[in-house]
């Protein structure tokens, strides 16, 4: 007790030099923890919005990840019922699981041919209330942007597109006038926007040529033999998805009827099952479960697992580039401060030079003198860690209500700065710890220097 109140009572006394160096304390820690609370904001945001789409785990063929993406004729899981019965009803699984759905992706040709216009899409067959279930996972607590898809309880002909999609197809009555310009309408032959050889070809040849004008289109995609198949869909939304190039090219339609265009009356067939978790942490036991469960039931399927991570690899970049920003951020003003409060403490030793000899002819031995300038230097850091915290806490608070938005690289609509300080203990309790640990660095060497001062040299010092 008695070196805590020598120690303070030493701070007090040059109270300018030590509000400077606590104030680039309290500054270099809120730099820190804004920072991290921003990154991650962007980490926890980005694992969410992945998680909602891809769930935490897929059960793919093999290879089909990484060369079946234009061919999910080749990749299909033909037992696929019997898997998602499998899986749901695993004792072991279930007290992780949030749920368990198929899908099939396929690429095609989307056409509004009484605009005369097409383009290629990317098409998701899913199940719509299984999505939406997805789609309301958020474990992290952060904002997320995700909304429900109208498919739920829709006929199975209807599809949602992105945007850009429906820009490019002359859509306008799901965009805004200033987004649509519809181009001239084609020549109708026989009363019939939609050519004779497409519509000979559409599973829905009826709702073709007869469908009502608005937002009907048609889409060309390859059956499992390789024969083209058409379907007439009606488009009931244009979303915007965010990213432009998604936007370009998604479509979003119900299962039964990617399956139609894909394997026609054959045996339908699914290119992924997804699996959520309650949990981003359950991904080991949920990955072993699963793995037991394959080879015991399948193992002539050639199936595999793979989680969000490697299916986004745009998530592990992410993480990369702003824990590598962060650690360098983190190391700069860690070397700032620890210069800072070494010349403080450097500065100290050389003024009190004949008090440490006095203290040493009293007979405090050199470990007491080492105690004393570490004793200030924790007090430092104890008092710049409290105020650096409440700092950026207060700082965070009024970001998170400022209302700031950017519009981030390829993406097409803003997003709100948010900075998770307080929701984040882990960088909470990282950030004060590596500053109290800087803190004692920096005094070490001058509180080593003062203990090994000579009595007799120091009592002589003016």
């Amino acid at each position: 007790m008695n070196t805590v109140s020598l120690a303070l009572r030493n701070l007090l006394r040059n109270r300018r030099r030590s509000l400077t160096t606590l104030l680039a304390m309290v500054v270099g820690l809120v730099a820190i923890l804004l920072f991290g609370g921003y990154r991650s904001n962007i980490i926890y945001g980005t694992q969410t919005g992945f998680v909602q789409q891809t769930g935490h785990l897929q059960i793919q063929r093999r290879g089909y990840f990484v060369d079946g993406g234009d061919n999910p004729t080749a990749y299909g899981i033909a037992d696929y019922p019997r898997l998602l019965e499998r899986i749901r009803q695993a004792p072991a699984l279930a007290p992780m699981l949030v749920i368990a759905t198929p899908t099939l992706q396929l690429g095609g040709i989307a056409g509004n041919f009484s605009a005369g216009v097409s383009r290629s899409v990317m098409a998701t067959g899913l199940i719509p209330e299984d999505r939406n279930r997805m789609m309301q996972w958020n474990d992290l607590g952060v904002v997320s942007y995700a909304q429900p898809l109208p498919l739920a309880g829709a006929a199975e002909d209807t599809v949602v597109v992105g945007t850009g999609v429906a820009r490019k197809l002359q859509l306008c009555a799901l965009l805004d006038a200033a987004d649509c310009q519809p181009a001239a309408a084609p020549t109708v032959l026989d009363g019939a926007a939609l050519p004779d050889d497409i519509a000979a070809l559409s599973l829905l040849e009826k709702a073709g040529p007869t469908a009502p004008p608005g937002n009907r289109i048609e889409m060309l995609a390859a059956t499992a033999r390789g024969a083209p198949n058409v379907a007439s869909l009606n488009v009931i939304k244009a979303s915007n998805m965010g990213i432009k190039a998604l936007d370009d090219m998604y479509m979003a339609m119900h299962l039964a009827q990617a399956q139609r265009l894909i394997f026609g009356t054959g045996t339908p067939q699914v290119t992924a099952i997804l699996v959520q978790l309650k949990h981003t942490a359950q991904i080991p036991p949920a990955r072993e479960v699963l793995s037991r469960l394959l080879a015991e039931h399948f193992q002539d399927a050639d199936l595999e697992i793979l989680d969000f991570d490697t299916l986004n690899p745009i998530y592990r970049q992410t993480n990369e580039f702003m824990d590598s920003m962060f650690g360098f951020i983190a190391l700069l003003i860690g070397v700032i401060v620890l210069f800072t409060i070494g010349n403080t403490m450097s500065t100290a030793v050389v003024e009190r030079t004949t008090e440490i000899g006095t203290l040493r002819a009293m007979g405090l031995r050199r470990a007491g003198i080492r105690r004393l300038f570490v004793c200030e230097a924790l007090l430092l850091g104890i008092a710049g860690s409290v105020l650096g915290v409440l700092g950026a806490l207060l700082i965070a608070y009024a970001i998170n209500h400022s209302g700031w938005s950017w519009t981030p690289p390829g993406y097409s609509y803003a997003y709100l700065i948010l900075v998770r300080v307080g929701e984040d203990l882990p960088l909470l309790l990282g950030s004060v710890t590596g500053m109290l640990a800087v803190t004692l660095l920096s005094a070490w060497w001058p509180a080593r220097r003062a203990a090994r001062l000579v009595i007799v040299d120091a009592l002589r010092h003016a």
